[in-house]
């Protein structure tokens, strides 16, 4: 009798196990807010934006591409990188906006955190400065959701890109109620691990496909003086 119960709560958990890991295969890789038709989609580059826009536009979500990444260094490379997302999205009649370019600007907003690695507290403030712009020209264009590109690469934390999405979040709609007049009531960060469903996959595809130019940092002079030293040990 023991035995028996033994293996009929090893068959249960077997299929209650399985009825687990069945539900976790059915569930989509990305999860569209309700409601969600348009977006306003942080870019910061067009090799990692071109298959999330592809991806959005097949699944009848309206992109705005916005491009606003002032740790870029120096002002040449910035360039590439703008004309390269420009080229990309004028080719497929998306709407294209160019963010302000102010380097010393946000030098001195991550002033003192110039030493940290990657992944450290510099990147998170990067990560939040970029973020709460985005979300204010989100506001701004009455976009109720507001994403980013940065959380397709594995180069980037997931946590700290979502923690800094919904710090924007709030500090945009926390001056909405301090008596400014937004076109949409209030916005909200689409947090988004868009490295899965394929998307990695197939940003490797397209940056052939569309001969993008790839660049090797992530754009911020410091990581780029880490990475040359890391090399040169």
């Amino acid at each position: 009798m023991i035995f028996w119960k033994i293996n009929t709560q090893i068959e249960k958990n077997g299929y209650l196990c399985s009825r687990k890991e069945t539900e976790t295969m059915k569930k989509p890789a990305i999860i569209v807010p309700e409601g969600c038709k348009e977006v306003l989609l942080h870019a910061c580059c067009a090799p990692c934006s071109s298959a999330i826009v592809e991806w959005l536009v097949q699944h009848d979500i309206r992109p705005t591409i916005f491009y606003y990444n002032p740790n870029i260094f120096p002002v040449e490379e910035y360039e590439i990188r703008k004309q390269e997302s420009k080229r990309h999205a004028e080719g497929l009649g998306i709407t294209w906006i160019d963010g302000d370019y102010n380097h010393e600007q946000w030098r001195q907003d991550v002033c003192g955190l110039e030493g940290e690695p990657e992944r450290g507290r510099r990147c998170e403030q990067c990560f939040t400065l970029r973020l709460t712009v985005a979300a204010r020209k989100a506001k701004e264009l009455g976009i109720r959701y507001f994403t980013t590109t940065l959380a397709s690469s594995r180069w980037k934390s997931l946590e700290q890109i979502e923690r800094a999405g919904h710090l924007a979040e709030q500090t945009i709609n926390g001056i909405s109620q301090k008596g400014q007049s937004p076109l949409c009531d209030s916005v909200t960060f689409w947090a988004q691990n868009w490295r899965k469903g394929g998307l990695y996959e197939r940003r490797n595809q397209l940056l052939k496909e569309f001969d993008f130019y790839n660049q090797q940092y992530c754009g911020c002079e410091y990581s780029f003086r880490q990475k040359n030293i890391s090399t040169k040990d």
